[in-house]
């Protein structure tokens, strides 16, 4: 047997050279599980009320943000009667969920999984939805239950508030600071200083020619040089989702002027699995006479643009995907207003604070689709009439914050309210219910709350003793088992060329081959991914005693959370979190798994070789 090292500019991605099983039809990516097996009809209504997961809203290798694991979670505890749904996967028949339990493995990253995927046999076997999560923040806990800190946001100072909106003093100077003062400068620019470049297209995910996944994406044909004078249009796209994910159904697009030019309802190839009501404003009785297809849409769109137009819209990536239509001259106004740090403010906050208009208000069924187009044209409007300077002067950061600040010390206790607002914890929502959360872990310095039950271990072991007695007596539990960061201290000189290394490439390890293997073959295959710096095929390796005893940690650790996984009774949400680690060389990303507890799975631990 022989292993292939190739160092490439690649992001490492593991491929399964597993052949389906005889008998079997391979299961298509985005199923619900559990799978239902192959029988009678009479079992398959009470298969129907066994709570489920699906990702199919969520890609290969798609990061999941702490916010919106904690809008999963927040969804399991109430249900959809309460919060809105995730955003990012499926949880159906949540009323039929028993328990919620996760485990975090503290100091364990993505990178050690995937170093070590055979030793991770229970967990890479059984945990068939997997994504990524981003580098650790200061305080995990905190982010994935929302917790809040010690000092609530309502309980800030006159002091702290009357800072987030400094004297006009201090403006100026630290007006050089805003971040649109540093793309725009302080003149008035013309328009096509608003445009997105190829490059921030790219960064932004805006469909491009040759782009993955875009193969089949029509062009609008708008190939004309664009001035400060072309024509501006808003454009705003509704979408619900389908056995294929979010597709179009509704398009609107605006004119300068306000006028509306075109409004049309489109009807889905592909079976509708959720309308999205809420956002869309879209139903199943306004959608059934519909016959207007995509292809329709996209031949009316290119009839109506002229060759200079730019389209005007709020993450505009988004619409055009849902129109698969690639568009060269686009202004992002989320991109336009930008805040510190890349943060992109929602649409509704712009047109408040900017245009002093309300829009999106909660008691309309969705959001108007007009109204948005036009709202996003008037920001870009406003933007080209005042320049950068008036727009930073109103310092949406600090009005951002102190709203955010304001509402959550002003927001009533009246439970709609609370489960409503984006803030709210797992642990008030729990609260809400009547419920306290299990947490057991071995650190000293973790939150402490009336309604979380907090039993602190001297080890691992004792976390894990604890954790089979005290789980089924919870609801909501978390079973937090922590390691020492899988890292070494090299010399200076090493620090360097590593550095050095790890700027120029990557590695990715491809194998075992069988001795026979045709090598030619092999790194035709590999470069036709893309450039390879190159390649070395290795008939044996060395392990050191520090990678060894790394591999029987990952193959212990593996087992035992196999057989507390086992002691879960069916219906329990179980979810596996390695939040990633930092170290002098940066941050190494997290890893998630989840997955529902059948309650035909039988504990059958595996061999660890």
């Amino acid at each position: 047997m022989s292993s292939l090292f190739l160092h490439s500019p690649m992001e490492p991605e593991e491929t399964a050279g597993r052949q389906p099983k005889k008998g079997k039809k391979r299961r298509r990516a985005g199923a619900a599980e559990p799978v239902t097996p192959s029988g009678g009809l009479e079992d398959g209504q009470s298969r129907a009320k066994k709570a489920c997961l699906s990702a199919i809203l969520y890609g290969e290798n798609c990061e999941v943000t702490y916010s919106q694991l904690c809008e999963l979670l927040k969804y399991a505890v109430l249900g959809k009667s309460h919060v809105p749904k995730p955003s990012w996967c499926q949880l159906l028949h949540q009323n039929h969920l028993n328990k919620v339990v996760v485990f975090i493995l503290k100091g364990m990253s993505q990178l050690l999984f995937y170093r070590f995927y055979l030793e991770f046999g229970f967990l890479r076997k059984t945990f068939k939805h997997k994504f990524h999560l981003p580098p650790p923040s200061l305080n995990f806990l905190s982010d994935i239950i929302g917790m809040q800190n010690k000092k609530a946001a309502g309980d800030w100072p006159m002091a702290t508030q009357e800072t987030l909106f400094p004297a006009s003093s201090k403006v100026s100077i630290n007006l050089q600071n805003n971040p649109i003062i540093q793309k725009y400068g302080c003149k008035k620019v013309g328009l096509t200083r608003c445009l997105l470049t190829k490059e921030e297209m790219k960064t932004f995910h805006f469909p491009l020619q040759g782009s993955p996944n875009c193969e089949n994406f029509i062009l609008t044909k708008c190939n004309g040089s664009v001035t400060d004078c072309s024509p501006l249009f808003g454009l705003d796209c509704e979408m619900c989702l389908t056995s294929k994910g979010r597709e179009l159904t509704r398009i609107s697009l605006v004119a300068e002027g306000g006028y509306c030019v075109m409004d049309e309802l489109v009807k889905p190839d592909d079976k509708i699995l959720d309308y999205l009501t809420s956002f869309s404003g879209i139903t199943k009785k306004i959608l059934h006479p519909v016959t207007t297809k995509l292809k329709d849409v996209q031949a009316h769109l290119k009839e109506l643009l002229p060759p200079d137009a730019v389209l005007v819209g709020h993450s505009l990536d988004v619409d055009l995907r849902a129109l698969k239509m690639i568009h060269p001259y686009v202004i992002d106004t989320s991109l336009l207003y930008v805040g510190k740090q890349g943060r992109r403010f929602k649409l509704k906050f712009l047109a408040k604070v900017i245009l002093g208009k309300d829009i999106q208000c909660p008691n309309m069924l969705g959001h108007d689709a007009i109204e948005d187009a036009r709202t996003t044209l008037e920001l870009a409007q406003y933007f080209l009439k005042y320049g950068p300077k008036k727009v930073a002067k109103l310092n949406l950061e600090a009005v951002a914050c102190l709203q955010e600040v304001k509402t959550a010390a002003q927001q009533p206790r009246n439970m709609t309210g609370l489960f409503q607002h984006p803030k709210t914890s797992v642990l008030e929502c729990l609260e809400s219910v009547g419920q306290k959360l299990l947490f057991l872990t071995q650190d000293n310095n973790e939150f402490s709350s009336q309604n979380c039950r907090t039993i602190k271990c001297l080890s691992n072991k004792e976390v894990l003793e604890q954790a089979r007695v005290e789980i089924p007596l919870f609801p909501f539990s978390i079973v937090q088992f922590s390691f020492d960061p899988f890292s070494f201290i090299p010399s200076e000189d090493t620090k360097k060329r590593m550095m050095i290394k790890w700027m120029e490439m990557s590695t990715v390890y491809a194998g075992p081959f069988s001795k026979n293997c045709n090598l030619v073959v092999l790194k035709k295959i590999f470069h036709s991914f893309g450039p390879v710096h190159s390649m070395t095929l290795v008939f044996e390796t060395h392990r050191t005693p520090e990678v060894n005893h790394l591999k029987r940690l990952a193959c212990r650790w593996s087992r035992k959370i196999e057989k507390l996984y086992y002691s879960l009774s069916p219906g329990t949400l179980c979810l596996i979190l390695l939040p990633g680690t930092k170290s002098a060389f940066g941050s190494l990303s997290g890893l998630g798994m989840m997955k529902i507890k059948d309650e035909e799975e039988c504990d059958t631990p595996s061999i660890c070789e």
